[in-house]
């Protein structure tokens, strides 16, 4: 996995690629909350590469936990345009989701296993545990928390910055108003991975920036990323 930050900007509908492109590295293309499905996949001819995400419902996203929305993840990743697939540790750890590890891999794909709290933040002992765990199974480990209060996004910047200094390749976040500057904020810490939508309006989880405004923020940072797809190298 390149260490370069990606933005990724999430989108429901693949046309939206092109309003994407000035600011993003890569699409998320939501399958649960899109109408076209993996057929717009297989027509996509834009300049971006794809992150394909199919969320279940319990972790944010609107796709029931059936065998079919894994179904439509393993034929996503066999599309030319998909460089990464997003799989939750919990499908992984039921023993549902290892198929479509596999079949990542088969094709080159990169594998970005997440977990996801809207309740808390756990403290920092399970937030090691949980980001070691989905390193085990993917190429990137991400973990969405939701901050309550200020120390929450501190306990998160301190674990991301040990594990990425360990080695850990990771995508960390704080949702909601209390933690909605760690979207800009934890790539200085070590995160690899960010989200935005073109529109504020299409926020998929609380405390997004719309694009622009994210892009601008990660800019003046840390300066400009390079344009590069995740790729796996497990």
């Amino acid at each position: 996995m390149d260490t370069a930050f990606v933005l990724a900007a999430s989108i429901t509908d693949l046309g939206a690629a092109r309003a994407a492109r000035p600011h993003a590295d890569i699409v998320e293309y939501r399958l649960d909350r899109s109408a076209d499905g993996v057929d717009a996949l297989r027509s996509y001819e834009g300049v971006l590469p794809v992150l394909a995400t199919n969320r279940v419902e319990r972790e944010g996203g609107k796709a029931a936990a059936t065998p079919a929305r894994l179904d439509t993840l393993e034929t996503a990743v066999e599309q030319p345009a998909v460089a990464a697939v997003d799989v939750e540790l919990s499908a992984i750890r039921n023993g549902r989701a290892g198929r479509v590890v596999d079949r990542a891999r088969a094709h080159d794909v990169a594998v970005v296993v997440s977990v996801h709290d809207f309740e808390a933040t756990p403290d920092r002992k399970r937030l090691r545990r949980l980001l070691r765990a989905a390193d085990e199974h993917g190429d990137i480990a991400k973990l969405a928390v939701t901050a309550e209060r200020p120390g929450d996004v501190l306990d998160l910047l301190a674990v991301t910055h040990e594990l990425s200094t360990a080695g850990v390749p990771l995508a960390t976040v704080a949702m909601g108003e209390v933690g909605r500057h760690s979207r800009a904020v934890t790539p200085l810490y070590g995160s690899r991975l960010g989200y935005a939508p073109v529109d504020p309006a299409d926020a998929t989880a609380p405390g997004q920036y719309d694009l622009e405004t994210l892009r601008t923020l990660l800019d003046q940072l840390r300066g400009t990323p390079p344009d590069r797809p995740l790729r796996s190298t497990k």
